[in-house]
């Protein structure tokens, strides 16, 4: 079974290599690599040249992360695919314990495992968070799915067949384009769970989730409404996880962590 792993890449040369080594690093036989890279100008390029012949990559003007993904996800050859961003990590044997999982659940159509988070240095952090999503995210269902997004993207794969189906990413949606996705797909599939760490997910000032959450919460929320008319409770249950979320983020950047 070929899993297919898009990378979409920016100016990341502090991260990208660490990356590529997590992904090359995995004992599946069968993996296929794509990094789709934006043109970066701060020696990234170079890092990916150096593994020519291990993976497939081009650097070209884009029009942001989700254009990026989905021109990975359609060279993509493999029955399984997933994107791991250009700062993230897998954690060893991911890619096997997907496959097996996929191939014990023939009607599991996309599925999530565990995902920590660490710093720019590798160092673990924000265990709280963590333990929290463990909990949040230990059985799949679509009404709490709505109120908050508890699916590591990181740890996310799904059957390459469901592109044909669901469609590719949003290239509208910058901040929230993962949970976009897992909106559509979950409202016609259950998720199956593997309750192991797959992924490493990187915090940092500079990221995305450091640098703006409370602007990804607001269109988490934009999101929600948008997938889930049928649920009005589910909507005011999932807004005031959305204050308890903010205030939390909030008290974790003023303490530092």
């Amino acid at each position: 079974m070929r899993v297919s792993i898009v990378t979409p890449s920016y100016n990341q040369a502090p991260f990208i290599e660490r990356t590529l080594l997590s992904v090359l690093g995995q004992d599946h036989p069968d993996l296929e690599y794509i990094v789709m890279d934006g043109g970066s100008t701060d020696g990234t390029v170079d890092i990916l040249a150096k593994y020519a012949g291990r993976i497939v990559w081009e650097s070209a003007k884009d029009r942001g992360q989700s254009d990026a993904i989905n021109k990975g996800l359609r060279i993509a050859t493999g029955e399984i695919v997933a994107y791991l961003n250009a700062d993230d990590t897998y954690e060893p044997r991911a890619i096997s314990r997907v496959v097996e999982f996929f191939r014990e659940h023939p009607d599991t159509q996309w599925l999530y495992g565990r995902c920590r988070i660490v710093d720019e240095t590798d160092r673990e952090i924000r265990k709280p968070i963590t333990v929290y999503k463990n909990l949040a995210s230990r059985r799949y269902s679509y009404r709490k799915l709505l109120t908050e997004n508890f699916v590591p993207q990181p740890a996310t794969f799904w059957r390459k067949a469901l592109l044909a189906e669901v469609g590719y990413f949003e290239e509208d949606e910058y901040w929230c384009m993962d949970y976009d996705y897992w909106l559509r797909i979950g409202r016609q599939y259950g998720a199956g769970v593997i309750r192991a760490y797959l992924a490493r997910f990187r915090h940092y000032p500079r990221s995305k989730s450091g640098s703006a959450f409370v602007r990804q919460l607001d269109d988490q929320q934009r999101l929600a409404r948008r997938y889930g008319g049928p649920y009005p409770l589910t909507l005011l249950a999932g807004r005031a996880n959305y204050y308890r979320t903010v205030w939390a983020y909030k008290l974790l950047a003023r303490l530092g962590r």
